[in-house]
């Protein structure tokens, strides 16, 4: 089987001269295996198209994709039109269980939610006619999902859904938190959840005035709220922080003890303690994707990481995505790049405290701790976009600075703000080190105001590391990214530290990520809102320790060295509480 994929938003026949057209051989001996439709972009016939690639590699813009399919393949669930994405397989609900979707993004993930939530119905690949519920029942005959789907045809499913893009909500509503949630109360539970989500300091606040944190706990308070049969959650921790995600995955866990619960997940350490059995969504993204058989959790996430599948014989990945204990090791010989001083910054309800530190050439220093505690503010002190209290910032250091909240309000192309940004666009130096590693290529003509939060993350990432500064400032750099492009960053950022011998400062809450990353970690404590103090730097050990004592979890590593969450009150979690060792890097069962 072949599938032609062309990307519309891509697709711009009056810039490039349909070269698709003028190098297809097939059209070339009179075939019309490409042509331009009604809308000017280019159609391709699947039946016609032997698959050479010309096309693909002669497309300026990366508008095209055709790929060859394995055999087994031969029944596609759904398909967005002619030429469009086609997906593969689902996840099945499982009675009392949490089953979790891992992939990356554009593969499909949502699409599965969509239609087992009953918004979307399944085409089976037929975009040129209708395709009737008996017809997919038929297809699911015997299996594990057919009554399931038979319920759910008959529209005998309640389904309860937390939407991925959680900023769309002011955007249909817009009334009161209160008036919201008290729209959702089905279960007589929701004073219990607003309690928990730490809500109660916003309930009475208007929907369009909450931060993005806020906007995500009325949303998943608003779902588990719901009296439904099956839960959907697609993406619980985007905005928020640690200890809110551990506070998210406990609700989760305790309602998947009445209904099945499936969930999409990026963070692998939230995904790996909620989650029971993990499918695998692989493929190519926005070109086509298949959802894997429900495996372990363990094994499940091992196997992605690894890029393959032995029960499927299938790899998906050229490349292991690896974890190593190189973020571990001393660097007390580097250079002093950056001493911060004492300084203090007072809001009108909130105050933060900063000791003073040094950052030292060519390191990562990671930055943990709770949302609201005073990082953001932290952040634009050294970036001098704040002024502080008491204390004086070096003026001296250039600082590049990625902020947390993005604007994606112009209509220039994404080629045309990073040529603004940099001189070295043209170079292959850039090519390499930044457009490559940030998967950028695609989407270049692109309008800044029309991509995806992905998308502009990645943008924002490259625009921050474009510029020539001593200390580069990233404030939460893997928000809306899959796992593989938070590998892929991740590396790219200590690649481009130690290349410039500069100084990086990342913000984020994803510990993997901090894991991954950092060479040293600096921790905020105090009471979110209204005061906080950097304590710090600490070595990864020290550090690492101090943050996850106080978030009350324990880590390991396992044999592939990733790490792992112990489970709550488990052997290895009480051994290492006992011993005071939250966090260790000794490879372990």
């Amino acid at each position: 089987m072949r599938i032609a994929v062309v990307h519309r938003d891509r697709c711009h026949p009056v810039k490039c001269g349909t070269e698709c057209i003028l190098y297809c051989p097939r059209v070339r001996t009179g075939d019309e295996t490409v042509v331009i439709g009604e809308d000017q972009k280019a159609i391709i016939s699947e039946e016609l198209c032997v698959g050479c690639g010309i096309c693909v590699k002669k497309c300026p813009f990366q508008a095209l994709d055709i790929v060859n399919l394995p055999e087994q393949l031969d029944q596609p669930i759904h398909r967005y039109g002619q030429n469009g994405f086609v997906l593969y397989g689902l996840p099945i609900p499982v009675e009392g269980k949490v089953t979790g979707i891992l992939g990356p993004n554009g593969i499909g993930k949502s699409t599965s939610v969509k239609i087992l939530s009953g918004t979307l119905v399944p085409n089976l690949g037929r975009t040129d006619e209708e395709v009737s519920w008996k017809e997919v029942l038929d297809l699911y005959q015997g299996t594990e999902l057919f009554d399931y789907l038979q319920l759910l045809s008959q529209k005998n499913v309640k389904v309860a859904v937390k939407p991925q893009y959680i900023d769309q909500i002011p955007k249909v509503f817009s009334g009161s938190v209160r008036d919201l949630l008290g729209t959702t109360d089905e279960r007589g539970k929701l004073d219990y959840y607003i309690d928990r989500l730490t809500l109660k300091a916003v309930i009475d606040r208007p929907i369009a005035t909450l931060s993005g944190g806020e906007l995500q706990r009325v949303a998943l308070a608003a779902c588990l709220s719901r009296d439904a049969d099956f839960y959907f959650l697609d993406e619980i921790t985007p905005y928020l922080d640690v200890y809110q995600r551990m506070a998210a995955a406990n609700l989760i866990r305790e309602l998947a003890q009445e209904r099945p619960v499936v969930i999409v997940e990026h963070d692998l350490a939230i995904l790996d303690m909620l989650a029971d059995t993990v499918h695998i969504a692989y493929g190519e993204p926005a070109v086509f994707g298949v959802i894997t058989h429900p495996k372990g959790v363990r094994v499940g996430i091992n196997q992605y990481l690894e890029g393959f599948l032995p029960e499927e014989n299938v790899r998906f990945r050229t490349y292991a995505v690896t974890f190593d204990t190189r973020a571990h090791a001393s660097d007390a010989d580097r250079e002093v790049l950056l001493e911060f001083p004492a300084m203090t910054k007072g809001f009108t309800q909130f105050s933060l405290t900063v000791d003073g530190g040094e950052i030292r050439s060519g390191e990562v220093l990671g930055v943990l701790g709770a949302n609201g505690i005073g990082k953001s503010t932290f952040a634009g002190l050294l970036a001098g976009v704040l002024e502080p209290d008491t204390g004086a910032m070096d003026t001296r250091v250039r600082i590049s600075y990625k902020p947390q909240y993005l604007k994606g309000d112009t209509e220039a192309t994404v080629e045309e703000v990073l040529r603004q940004t940099t001189t070295k666009f043209d170079t292959s130096y850039y090519q390499h080190e930044i457009l490559e590693p940030l998967s950028l290529a695609q989407f270049l003509q692109a309008p800044i105001n029309t991509l995806s939060g992905g998308e502009l993350q990645r943008v924002a990432i490259a625009i921050c590391l474009s510029r020539d500064a001593d200390l580069y400032i990233l404030d939460e750099p893997s928000a809306h990214l899959d796992v593989e492009q938070r590998v892929k960053i991740s590396r790219m950022i200590r690649k481009h530290a130690e290349g410039r011998d500069a100084s990086t400062l990342v913000i984020d809450h994803d510990i993997y990520v901090i894991d991954m990353i950092s060479d040293r970690i600096l921790v905020f404590e105090g009471e979110p809102g209204i005061r906080g103090k950097a304590a710090g730097p600490f070595d990864m050990a020290a550090g690492m320790n101090r943050f996850l004592e106080a978030l009350g979890i324990t880590f390991r590593r396992d044999k592939s060295g990733r790490p792992r969450i112990n489970k709550p009150g488990s052997f290895l979690d009480r051994e290492q509480i006992a011993a005071g060792e939250y966090y260790y890097t000794e490879i372990s069962k």
